[in-house]
C-alpha cells in the first residue's frame, strides 16, 4: 500500500529538537546527483557554493532548522579505502557543515559490533523515522515513514553509538 511520505522540508520543518541521519552505503545513484557526480569524476571539481542552484534549497532548509534550535547531525559509515562516491561526498561536506549540520565519518570496520538498522534513515525527535530505501544500483527506492517505538529506539541507539565512535568531518582525512 503506497504511503504518503513527507518531504525532507516537511520533516525538518516539523522537528522540535533533533534530526539525525545515518548513511551506510558506499555509493548512491540518486538521479539528482548524476550530472554533478559525473562532472566531479571528469574534473575533480565539486560545487561547494552554498548559494548555488544545486545547494541553496538544502542550505536554506538546514539553516532555518538550526536557527529554530534543532540539532542536525549526520553520520556516515564508510568502507576504507573509500569509494569514488564517498570521495565526492567528502569533497562537498563542507557545505553541509557550513549550513549548520554536524557531520562525522566512521570506518565500517569500527562498526562491526553495532546493531544497525537495515536501511539509511532520518530520525526526527527520537520518534519519527524516515527510512530511505535504495535499489541495488543505489537509485532511490522511495521513502517510508514509521513511528514504531522499537524501531525508533534501534535507530537512536545505532546512531548514538556510531556518533560516539565517528570522526568529525574536519578531522576525517581521505587518502
Amino acid at each position: 500500500m503506497p504511503q504518503n511520505v513527507p518531504t525532507f522540508a516537511e520533516l525538518l520543518d516539523g522537528a522540535q529538537h533533533s534530526a539525525v541521519h545515518l548513511e551506510m552505503r558506499d555509493a548512491y545513484g540518486v538521479a539528482s546527483e548524476a550530472d554533478d557526480f559525473a562532472h566531479w569524476k571528469r574534473t575533480g571539481e565539486r560545487d561547494t557554493d552554498p548559494a548555488s542552484q544545486y545547494w541553496a534549497p538544502w542550505v536554506d532548509l538546514i539553516r532555518r532548522t538550526v536557527v529554530r534550535g534543532v540539532t542536525v547531525r549526520r553520520a556516515r559509515i564508510v568502507s576504507e579505502p573509500v569509494s569514488d562516491y564517498i570521495r565526492y561526498e567528502h569533497a562537498s561536506t563542507v557545505v553541509n557543515v557550513e549550513a549548520g549540520e554536524q557531520v562525522r565519518w566512521l570506518a565500517r570496520r569500527r562498526a562491526s559490533d553495532i546493531a544497525l538498522p537495515g536501511n539509511d534513515f532520518w530520525l526526527i525527535d527520537g520518534r519519527l523515522i524516515r527510512w530511505n530505501h535504495f535499489t541495488g544500483s543505489g537509485a532511490s527506492g522511495g521513502g517510508e515513514i514509521s513511528e514504531d517505538p522499537a524501531a525508533a529506539e534501534l535507530c537512536a541507539s545505532a546512531f548514538e553509538t556510531v556518533w560516539e565512535r565517528a570522526i568529525p568531518h574536519d578531522d576525517y582525512k581521505i587518502s
